[in-house]
């Protein structure tokens, strides 16, 4: 068994690495959790000092908003230079595609679909009235705007499509396979599914994504999903990343005793992916 071990240690040596000198953690999908965003931005203050000096960059997958309670709140939080330990990226998702689509008036196919996946939930919390909400159309458009700050807008058109550092492509939701890099199409960056996830190809890269929810990291040779469903499991992730080292640290929900009961709470998690694959392989 030692054996065994110490093979499948030696074999996860000659993984994908990140350029030497650089330390990246990918966080998933926030969905309006800023609860889970605030804690989890700490615990990675906290493991990036731990692990020494570095280029420290953190990159958003994308669907900051919708879904959870705090969606403008997150966008605030992330435009307040509150992540003071670390250069940030953000990158497109298929929710702030639907979200800029509303306030600009486009697409009203797509609007309508935005209601019944968590639009209702960011309107909310921009303080739009259940009037408006309820009446849609002119009136719901007009208070959008005048609610939203023009900052917000700004700061989610700047998001990028996808980010290429070392052997390593971060992206909102995957690839269409076979396609060269420079001719995928944004709606696939965005949006794209079975074909991505289903399909066990070399892309030339590991593909960092978000946007297919699991329970645990879902770790594959041509892939790493990191969406662990934080908006409705309380366990929002961000996998780390230097030179071939590759670990995770993810909120989880928890209880408390407060005055003698039990209370919820937010707690941190931290393990070495590898390890924690091939603990898993072994089993």
């Amino acid at each position: 068994m030692l054996k065994y071990l110490k093979r499948r240690w030696a074999a996860s040596r000659a993984m994908p690495s990140i350029p030497e000198g650089m330390r990246v953690y990918a966080i998933g999908d926030v969905h309006g959790r800023l609860d889970l965003l605030e804690v989890l931005i700490e615990a990675l203050r906290e493991d990036n000092e731990g692990r020494g000096p570095a280029d420290t960059q953190i990159i958003f997958l994308g669907d900051l908003v919708d879904r959870g309670p705090n969606s403008a709140q997150v966008i605030e939080y992330l435009l307040s230079d509150a992540i003071n330990f670390a250069s940030v990226r953000y990158i497109a998702g298929n929710h702030e595609e639907a979200f800029l689509d509303v306030l600009a008036g486009r697409n009203e196919t797509a609007n309508v679909a935005w209601f019944r996946f968590g639009g209702v939930d960011t309107l909310k919390s921009y303080g739009v009235s259940s009037n408006a909400i309820a009446q849609r159309g002119l009136i719901l458009f007009d208070e959008l705007n005048h609610k939203v700050p023009r900052r917000h807008i700004d700061f989610i058109e700047s998001f990028e499509p996808h980010i290429q550092l070392g052997s390593y492509l971060f992206v909102h939701a995957g690839i269409r396979p076979g396609v060269a890099l420079d001719r995928q199409a944004t709606h696939d960056l965005l949006w794209i599914r079975k074909e991505f996830l289903e399909d066990d190809r070399d892309h030339g890269m590991i593909v960092v994504h978000g946007h297919s929810v699991t329970d645990a990291v879902d770790r594959r040779t041509n892939r790493i999903g990191i969406d662990t469903g934080a908006y409705k499991s309380g366990r929002l992730t961000a996998l780390g990343l230097q030179g071939t080292d590759r670990w995770t640290v993810s909120t989880c929900p928890m209880l408390t005793r407060n005055t003698g009961r039990l209370s919820p709470a937010i707690g941190v998690e931290t393990s070495d992916l590898d390890l924690v694959t091939l603990a898993n392989d072994v089993a």
